[in-house]
Parts: C-alpha cells; sequence; structure tokens
C-alpha cells in the first residue's frame, strides 16, 4: 500500500479532530473574554461611597484565577486530543495488526522474516549480511538470482538456527570495477501498537521493537 495514500484517507478522521479542538477553544476563550468583560463592569460602575469590599474583590479575584485555570485546561486537553487523534496516535491505529516494511531492527523467534530485494542490482555478485541486536555480523549468506522479496529462515549452512532476538540486515554488491556497495535492507514486520513520543508517533513492532514513521517505506495486511 502506498503510504501518501494511506496517510490522506486516515486524515478523514483527524479532521473532524481538528474542528473539535477550534470548538472547545472558541468556547472557552468566549466564556473568558465574557467573564472579564462584567468584572471591568462591575468595578467602573460600583459606587465610590461604597466601594467592594476586599474580601468581595478577593472572591472575584479567586473567580477569575478559576476560569483562567479552566480555559488553559480545556486548551491543554484540546491539544492532547488533537496530538493523540488528529495528527498522532489516531492516524496510525488502524496500523495495528498489519505488516510494515522497515530497516529498523525486526524481532526473529524462529518464524521466517520477508527481506525486501527488490533493489538487487547485480544478484550474482551480492552477499546478505545478518547483523544481531548490538549491530555484529552473524552470518553472511551469498545470493543467487532473487525474487522481489526472500524469506530469511535464520538457519546457518549447518541446519542450526539463529537465538531468537532482533536482527537487521544489509546487502554487500559487488561493482564491475570489483569495489563493494553496502545498504541497508528492510524486513517486513507486524505492528502490534502505536506510542506517542517527543519525536512524534511511533510504531511499536513484534516482540517489543520499534520504529518512526519515517523508517517505513510500506504497508500491507
Amino acid at each position: 500500500m502506498n503510504l501518501n495514500s494511506a496517510s490522506a484517507a486516515e486524515g478523514v478522521n483527524a479532521g473532524s479532530y481538528q474542528s473539535s479542538r477550534r470548538s472547545v477553544e472558541s468556547s472557552t476563550k468566549d466564556q473568558f473574554e465574557m467573564f472579564l468583560r462584567m468584572l471591568t463592569t462591575q468595578i467602573k460602575n460600583q459606587d465610590p461611597l461604597n466601594p467592594m469590599e476586599n474580601t468581595e474583590f478577593a472572591v472575584q479575584l479567586a473567580t477569575f484565577s478559576g476560569v483562567e485555570q479552566q480555559v488553559q485546561t480545556n486548551l491543554l486537553l484540546s491539544q492532547l486530543l488533537s496530538d493523540t487523534y488528529g495528527g498522532g496516535l489516531g492516524q496510525y491505529s488502524n496500523w495495528i495488526g498489519r505488516e510494515v516494511r522497515t530497516n529498523s531492527p525486526v524481532w526473529f523467534d524462529g518464524a521466517s522474516l520477508s527481506l525486501a530485494m527488490d533493489n538487487i542490482t547485480n544478484a550474482e555478485g551480492a552477499t546478505l549480511v545478518t547483523l544481531n541486536g548490538q549491530g555484529r555480523e552473524v552470518q553472511r549468506q551469498i545470493l543467487g538470482a532473487v525474487p522481489g522479496e526472500m524469506q530469511w529462515s535464520g538457519r546457518h549452512a549447518d541446519g542450526t538456527s539463529l537465538p531468537a532476538g532482533f536482527y537487521s540486515f544489509r546487502i554487500e554488491e559487488q561493482n564491475s570495477d570489483g569495489s563493494y556497495v553496502a545498504r541497508d535492507v528492510e524486513a517486513y514486520s507486524r505492528v502490534t501498537g502505536v506510542e506517542l513520543t517527543a519525536n512524534g508517533p511511533e510504531l511499536v513492532l513484534k516482540g517489543g521493537g520499534s520504529a518512526r514513521i519515517d523508517q517505513v517505506s510500506a504497508l500491507r495486511e
């Protein structure tokens, strides 16, 4: 699935939340301004010979402070609503249960992983390098002709399997002049949740992994 199309479709829901947020902000602002006008009018029109008692004025100020705090609380809540549903978590909530293609480390538990190999220019001279969660090389596999996607079993040539854990991949391709070029290989992993972080929405992947939205290039069932 094209991610731009998906984001556009999901943005319809975001619009309704943005509209709700603007309505909340407008309503609380109007109430706040009305209270200020009433208090100002009351002070201007008070009897100079019988001015407002200090205690009464203190009550008015306390009410003023309470209204101001309520306005700020409503604005903060509307901002949280916007972040959660308008431009953050809600926008990606229907990704949960689907697979994303990412260059972030993905979880391996013995089941084969799908790797995107559609950008290999010289399959006969390419080597798939597997890195563990610490970034150390744990396996090299010389590739022959491969389709646009391959299944990585996590097994060595002797049939033994790599332990469960997070793995990432890269391709080393040999150029015509004999030099090698290395680049990341993307793998598919299932989305189990979405979190709102300081850097924006972040996908929670199978096994507890994570990927930023800008680290995702495809989405599928």
